[in-house]
This record gives structure tokens, sequence and C-alpha cells, in this order.
């Protein structure tokens, strides 16, 4: 995907951090603050996905007994990994 410019604003010491880590690491300025936003971008979704697997989980029990099954089921093969 082609790149686009953009300008923003950041405090000069945020800019100083960003600038030292692409020092240390060899690439542009740019491709550390893409990099970061991705990271960003991924982390919000996981956080989101999470939320919700959170609300599914923590709803009334016992309404629909296969459903709590199955929710019973997941939460044993998931410990410990979340």
């Amino acid at each position: 995907m082609p790149a686009v410019k953009t300008a923003i604003s950041l405090d000069r010491e945020l800019l100083q951090e960003i600038d030292a880590v692409a020092s240390e690491t060899g690439r542009p300025r740019s491709r550390v603050l893409a990099d970061a936003a991705r990271e960003y971008l991924r982390h919000r979704e996981s956080r989101r996905l999470l939320d919700e697997l959170n609300r599914v989980y923590s709803e009334e029990e016992g309404r629909d007994p296969e459903r709590e099954l199955r929710r019973r089921k997941h939460r044993k093969l998931v410990e410990g990994e979340w």
C-alpha cells in the first residue's frame, strides 16, 4: 500500500524518545511511528475482543443449559491462558 504523508504534533520529549528508538534500531522515524500505531490498534482490538468475551461469560448463568455447558468447556480449555 502506498504511504501517505501526514503531519502530527508531539511533545518534544516524546519526539526525542522516538528519535532515540529510530537511531538504536536503524529505522526511520516514520517507521517507528507506524509500528507504534499498528501495535496500538492491535492492542485496542484485543481489548475489544476480551471485553466482549468477558461480557458474554458474565451473563446470567442457567438460561440455556447447552450454552452453559459450552461455556464451561471453553473456560476449561482457556484456563490460565488469559
